[in-house]
């Protein structure tokens, strides 16, 4: 979302060279107050607060209303000067030595430079300038609403962890490090966005991750020129190897459960601040297929489960196609009694079988989208009512035919299955594109969509890795998880002898190395 606006400035002071001046950073502690004071100009949310030290010093507190704890500040900054402070010497005035031997704030940092102490007063530290120093200190008093961990409405189970993550960077990587704790949990920080100066975190585990991996993440990272980043989705878009696919090359979660366990096989986390949707490099397709209750459940029921999530994507993306192909083509593969019964259905509807599901497909997206922008209140009963009205409305009327409801329907069900949204929704655009096909085509349409679409995810890559790994390139280790969802023992005894077998392959070659093969 772009937002562009008219900013008029004077004439007699452009808007550049008026913030170049009050950016220099001066060796008067007392300039530099002024500075920022014409920098945050008509800002009246930003406190200056003066006051002096015990023995007379003067000094200036700066900070954002409504980001820091006042009772904070009063006990571990201002008291502290007020009342216990102690100069080293009259000739040596302020000195950093001396504060900070007063505060007893935990986190104290000096500082001197206007972009560094702006920066940091914005993201929510408070800024001490004594009047006769040359140095800033910033002290962390952070406190202000947010919104409390909850569980993640889009990735809900029925069995597993309630948590989730929130707009709060400390609240998200605090969730992390309860999941994960080792010190091989690294958690790097970038500043991103011209304008909204937004917080990065790269979380991944020291040994696990890839060298190459990580270099990537860190290049596309450093190239990102954007002036604003609101949400992961901006990033997001910045980091994908193809921006033209329909397919999602990064994963997204709102689990801690599922970043930790994508952090344990080696993948790297991205978190924004100011959203709750992590992001998961690299993405592979059968993950966008992977649920975190398959592997909260006994083994059965999640391999079962995985095997109707395969059968159900394929319905809803050629399930209507084949339905138009057979009809408007291929009549004698129905057996006779089905295709009267669908004739007689098909008897009163004026418009030919594509016609016919493309309007049933556009309103059912309708519905869908209404009923998810709706409050929840009125949400799903509008999209349940109107999806049982309109469609008995449009039979009645002679507009579609049962059967086509029922696929439409059936379609609708099968693409709820998917676990995660964006894939269902790469699945929803390209469901049109395979049922025109279909309509021009019959059954070599549809075939020649599904291979061309083949064809997209073998060349489509998420940095550098294969989107079909696993199947395409085959990797048997890997099928393991893919088709069958293994017991919890069984898969530590698989790692434990595959890390036995490179070990020992490892050793073989160092002695061959060292002639002692």
């Amino acid at each position: 979302m772009t937002r562009k606006g008219v900013i008029i400035v004077p004439s007699a002071m452009p808007l550049q060279e008026a913030s170049d001046a009050n950016m220099v950073w001066s060796s008067e502690g007392k300039e530099n107050v002024k500075n920022l004071e014409n920098i945050f100009h008509h800002c009246s949310d930003i406190v200056f607060f003066s006051f002096s030290f015990q023995g007379g010093q003067q000094a200036s507190l700066i900070y954002v209303d409504g980001m820091v704890d006042n009772l904070q500040i009063d006990e571990h900054v201002i008291e502290p000067l007020v009342t216990r402070y102690e100069q080293d010497s009259e000739e040596d005035g302020v000195t950093v030595e001396s504060v900070r031997r007063t505060l007893t704030a935990v986190k104290v940092k000096t500082h001197t430079t206007m972009q560094e102490v702006v920066e940091l007063m914005l993201s929510g530290m408070t800024i001490l300038i004594p009047h006769q120093s040359d140095t800033a200190f910033s002290i962390e008093a952070i406190q202000f609403d947010k919104r409390s961990v909850t569980e993640p409405d889009a990735e809900s189970v029925v069995r597993g962890p309630r948590d989730g993550f929130v707009e709060t960077m400390q609240s998200n990587t605090s969730l992390l490090r309860r999941r994960i704790r080792s010190p091989k949990l690294k958690i790097q920080p970038i500043k991103r966005g011209k304008l909204t100066h937004t917080t990065i975190n790269l979380v991944y585990m020291e040994g696990l991750a890839s060298e190459q991996l990580l270099e990537e993440v860190k290049r596309r990272l450093d190239n990102i020129t954007l002036e604003s980043i609101l949400d992961s989705g901006y990033v997001e878009q910045c980091l994908e190897d193809n921006p033209y696919s329909p397919f999602p090359q990064l994963l997204t979660t709102e689990r801690p459960d599922v970043a930790s366990s994508h952090l344990l096989e080696g993948r790297v986390v991205i978190l924004v601040d100011g959203s709750p949707v992590a992001l998961i490099a690299p993405a592979l397709w059968v993950s966008f297929l992977q649920s975190p209750e398959d592997y909260y459940e006994r083994h059965f029921f999640g391999t079962i489960v995985r095997w109707l999530r395969y059968a159900s994507i394929f319905v809803a993306l050629l399930g209507p196609s084949i339905y138009v192909a057979v009809i408007s083509y291929h009549q004698e593969m129905i057996p006779t009694a089905l295709i009267l019964t669908m004739a007689k259905a098909r008897a009163q509807v004026p418009f030919p079988a594509l016609v016919e599901a493309l309007l049933m497909e556009l309103m059912f997206e309708a519905l869908r989208e209404a009923g998810a922008r709706l409050p929840k209140q009125v949400g799903s009963a509008v999209s349940i009512v109107g999806a049982l009205v309109i469609g008995q409305a449009a039979i009645s009327a002679g507009l579609v035919s049962a059967p086509m409801v029922m696929v439409v329907a059936i379609t609708g069900v099968a693409s709820f299955i998917v676990p995660h949204y964006n894939l269902g929704i790469s699945v929803r655009l390209l469901r049109f594109p395979i049922i025109l096909l279909s309509g021009f085509l019959g059954l070599i349409g549809t075939m020649m969509g599904f291979i061309l679409l083949v064809t997209h995810l073998l060349t489509l890559k998420s940095f550098g890795v294969p989107y079909l790994t696993g199947v395409a390139p085959f990797r048997s280790s890997m099928m393991k998880d893919i088709l069958i969802r293994q017991p919890v023992w069984v898969e530590n005894m698989t790692k434990e002898t595959d890390q036995m077998q490179n070990a020992e392959q490892s050793s073989d070659k160092a002695n061959q190395g060292n002639g002692l093969g």
